[in-house]
């Protein structure tokens, strides 16, 4: 399966245009390392509202690009925080940011030159 589903991410790059489509990555590279911050923070704080949040900011942002297992790991992370469960997040979240390892990848490597 890819990292990226091309279809997906082609018919993003149409609507949003060649030059804007790098900027959409760069952005998205830039926030998630946040986002992966907040989630770590809010764990350790117990914080499930801020985990919730910062989840669902990374499965949005994943399924923009079209980062499917990303998007779907980061969507069972934002269930856990809606529903109080953060002591069950177990490695969740280390295969989350591994995801977005192989996603970063492979979005830098699809930018426009």
């Amino acid at each position: 399966m890819p990292i990226i589903d091309h279809a997906t991410f082609e018919e993003l790059k149409q609507m949003s245009g060649e030059d804007f489509i790098n900027e959409l990555i760069d952005t998205f590279i830039e926030d998630a390392p946040t986002m992966i911050a907040e989630m770590k923070s809010a764990l350790e704080g117990d914080d499930a509202d801020t985990f919730r949040r910062a989840a669902h900011s990374m499965k949005s942002n994943a399924a923009t690009f079209g980062a499917n297992e990303l998007a779907e790991l980061a969507k069972e992370l934002e269930i856990l925080g809606k529903d109080n469960k953060l002591n069950e997040t177990g490695d969740s979240l280390k295969s989350m940011e591994e995801a977005y390892a192989s996603a970063k990848e492979e979005l830098e490597a699809l930018k426009s030159a």
